[in-house]
């Protein structure tokens, strides 16, 4: 499909009642795709995206869409909401240790590059507390500093290790042995089985 057909066919997925915080709905993304506005129109998609949970093949849409139109960012950004919805997504206000009480003396990516291991109270079968990974999206910012506060998402890799984390839970992220940061769950949303059907 070229990227109009995508966009076209992404924006069918999208409930005509819905509407963003700007009363932005899909009929606006249509005028758009009518003027061959394809940014603005992928732009627009994916702000409706954020309002309301939509099929994966919505976002794989935007995905491949952003991909032919050279958007990285959106690209990178499409691909993480279609792990979100495979994998589930735990949202959490992270607080990174300062300089001096971590080994990280850089800032963290905030485009999901980083996969740290959190301690969220699973253990070892020698009673040990075991680490579960999770990749990190930094919500509205490029980076977070060290010493930096922010809404994150997380994304586990092995979304079985997560079932039990409830939203007011405190989990640790760690880099290595130490603690790099301290995260208060905000929300859990789990993989979204029903979702996945085409």
């Amino acid at each position: 499909m070229d990227v109009t057909e995508l966009l076209e066919s992404a924006s069918l997925l999208v409930p005509e009642e819905v509407a963003t915080e700007n009363d932005i709905t899909v009929r606006d993304v249509w005028d758009y795709l009518a003027h061959d506005e394809w940014q603005i129109a992928l732009s627009l998609l994916e702000e409706l995206g954020d309002g309301q949970p939509l099929p994966l093949t919505f976002w794989e849409q935007l995905a491949k869409a952003a991909e032919q139109l050279g958007l990285e960012r959106s690209a990178t950004w499409c691909h993480w909401r279609c792990s979100e919805i495979r994998n589930g997504m735990i949202r959490a206000d992270l607080t990174l240790r300062p300089v001096t009480e971590t080994r990280r003396k850089t800032p963290i990516a905030g485009h999901g590059v980083l996969r740290p291991m959190w301690d969220i109270g699973n253990l070892s079968p020698t009673g040990s507390a075991a680490v579960s990974i999770a990749g990190l999206w930094v919500e509205g910012m490029p980076i977070l500093e060290p010493g930096g506060r922010a809404t994150v998402r997380l994304v586990p890799l092995t979304p079985a290790h997560w079932t039990h984390v409830e939203a007011g839970q405190l989990i640790n992220m760690h880099e290595d042995r130490t603690v790099a940061g301290t995260a208060v769950v905000l929300e859990i949303h789990p993989p979204a089985t029903a979702m996945l059907t085409r």
